[in-house]
């Protein structure tokens, strides 16, 4: 098997599958007419203001490899994405990471209120449960409950919230390597992981096919969050879209502090070739799932 990466392929793919998500998304997140329409709009603008669209193209591309149908597969990646959407707009409040710009736009909280933001966070999360538990989004109620379940581990206590509450309190102390390693699994590596894995929970893959994903997920996961770090370190915040130098001036221990610019990506080129890997059993279907452990590696934003 051959595999070089393309990247004006790739981006060209990249920006199909964000469009056809945002279509989905538009459907699934329906103008509100009510006097709570102020809330709708804010859920609007968290969801539909831009993105790449990184999970939502992990799920659909680990759902082509079981040949899932097209409009489940986008019922799923949208589903991520919400909860993708609204851990952003949380974060981006006052009490978490105080940021007033986010995809190159002012964050929901500066664009609406506090209040407004916070619930507009609370609708994108429960909403996101709602499609996975529609007929819409598999026939069969085990498949759904599988679905739900995993988003919730990967969301709740032990995976991005908890994530979220260790970065909180991690200036209070000197992280260590495993430790800001175990931080970002489950920071951002949880969702990551669930993007992947779903496609495979609707195509109800072997479990040795669900091993593969998930190491495959691991690795992507790690080496989106220290391109992610790095971005922070050395960045543009006009490319990037939203501030940088923020980990260094809270003194956060990161991937970047801790390694150094240079070794980090170095990690990230290994972990993207260990994740390239991991593939190998799917053949040239899971070529867009090599292509994003290069995108994760290379981005500039």
């Amino acid at each position: 098997m051959t595999y070089q990466f393309d990247e004006a392929v790739f981006k060209a793919r990249l920006n199909q599958d964000a469009e056809f998500v945002n279509r989905a998304m538009d459907t699934l997140l329906p103008i509100d007419q009510g006097p709570e329409s102020r809330l709708m709009e804010a859920v609007r603008y968290a969801a539909l203001m831009g993105g790449k669209r990184v999970r939502p193209y992990l799920t659909l591309h680990t759902a082509a490899l079981f040949n899932v149908d097209v409009k489940r597969a986008l019922r799923v990646a949208s589903a991520v994405e919400m909860v993708h959407c609204y851990s952003l707009v949380h974060d981006d409040l006052p009490a978490m990471d105080d940021d007033d710009l986010r995809r190159g736009q002012p964050t929901c909280h500066i664009k609406f209120d506090e209040a407004t933001a916070i619930l507009a966070g609370d609708a994108l999360l429960t909403r996101a449960f709602e499609v996975l538990s529609e007929e819409g989004t598999h026939q069969d109620a085990t498949i759904r409950i599988d679905l739900v379940k995993e988003l919730s581990k990967a969301s709740g206590a032990f995976g991005m919230v908890g994530g979220q509450m260790l970065d909180l309190v991690a200036h209070e102390h000197e992280l260590d390597m495993s430790e800001v390693a175990r931080l970002q699994r489950m920071k951002t590596g949880g969702l990551i992981n669930f993007a992947c894995v779903s496609g495979a929970i609707l195509g109800k893959a072997s479990e040795s096919a669900l091993n593969k994903l998930h190491s495959y997920a691991h690795d992507v996961g790690l080496a989106f969050q220290i391109a992610d770090d790095l971005l922070d370190a050395t960045g543009d915040a006009e490319q990037v879209g939203k501030r940088t130098g923020k980990d260094a001036a809270q003194g956060k221990a990161t991937f970047v502090s801790l390694m150094g610019v240079e070794q980090a990506r170095e990690q990230a080129a290994l972990l993207r070739d260990q994740a390239i890997d991991q593939l190998d059993i799917f053949g040239d279907k899971a070529d867009p799932l090599r292509d994003m452990a290069h995108f994760v590696v290379n981005r500039v934003s």
